[in-house]
């Protein structure tokens, strides 16, 4: 499993706190302890500061490369940010976060995925609402997928969120995500599929808990990668214990490594 270190994103008030001081220690300190709980990307995401952005976004780079050699994932709605950020990566591939079906994001971020030989995260989502059925969601993954292949990427660079919805206001959606990654990866082998999995959770109580079962869910229909805490250590034990149940673990190496480690805690 892929694990995409979501922590340092400015819609965390300790990270909003910390890009309004420019607080190196602060970024240095998330950046470590996601890294040590076993982080293969650190997401990096400076929104929230109208006309600052950019500006963040590429202190961000510069600060999380300081503290480790992981690949850094550049989280941004707004490409001039990202083409301003992605050249300051240096090391191993980059990730972006994200493109869409929307025409003007397509052709912009794209090109930059190119010139960067980035990975990218591809949100089953067009012009209109974000697709709500396993159907839609498919549907739009397919068309996003085919013309990225189209325009050159591999399956290997591409990671598919299907967009899953908070189910206290949409019940059918973990079940529509899980089985729309199972479908996508069918369709096209090679592809990842990917989820920002805490969104499933949102307005609910006992958050971790529904995170959790949503995991296990996602794991057993497929999904290779997820954007998630790994701080999170009864996440990330749900993780092991999954990817052990579900065959994605052969003879169990990794949960014994892990409780070995005390993960499993």
């Amino acid at each position: 499993m892929l694990i995409v270190a979501e922590r340092i994103n400015a819609s965390r008030k300790a990270i909003r706190a910390a890009l309004e001081r420019l607080d190196t220690a602060a970024i240095v300190n998330e950046v470590r302890i996601q890294a040590q709980a076993g982080a293969h990307y650190i997401d990096l995401n400076g929104g929230t500061f109208p006309g600052r952005e950019t500006e963040l976004l590429c202190w961000l780079v510069d600060t999380a490369q300081a503290e480790t050699d992981l690949p850094l994932c550049i989280d941004s709605p707004d490409p001039d940010a990202l083409a301003a950020a992605l050249p300051r990566v240096r090391g191993e591939r980059p990730m972006i976060n994200s493109i869409n079906l929307e025409p003007e994001r397509f052709a912009r971020v794209l090109p930059l995925a190119r010139e960067h030989n980035a990975k990218l995260i591809a949100l089953a989502q067009g012009e209109g609402v974000p697709a709500a059925s396993a159907a839609e969601k498919v549907d739009l993954a397919s068309l996003l997928v085919e013309r990225l292949l189209a325009a050159g990427m591999v399956l290997d660079d591409i990671y598919v969120d299907p967009l899953v919805f908070p189910v206290g206001t949409d019940s059918a959606s973990g079940l529509a995500t899980v089985s729309a990654m199972r479908e996508i990866m069918a369709r096209f082998p090679g592809v990842h599929t990917i989820c920002g999995l805490t969104n499933v959770s949102h307005g609910l109580p006992a958050r971790k808990l529904v995170n959790r079962t949503f995991l296990a869910g996602a794991i057993a229909n497929g999904m290779d990668a997820a954007i998630i805490d790994p701080t999170d250590t009864q996440l990330m034990a749900t993780l092991y214990a999954a990817e052990a149940v579900f065959g994605r673990d052969e003879y169990c190496v990794n949960f014994i490594e892990a409780f070995q480690a005390g993960k499993l805690v």
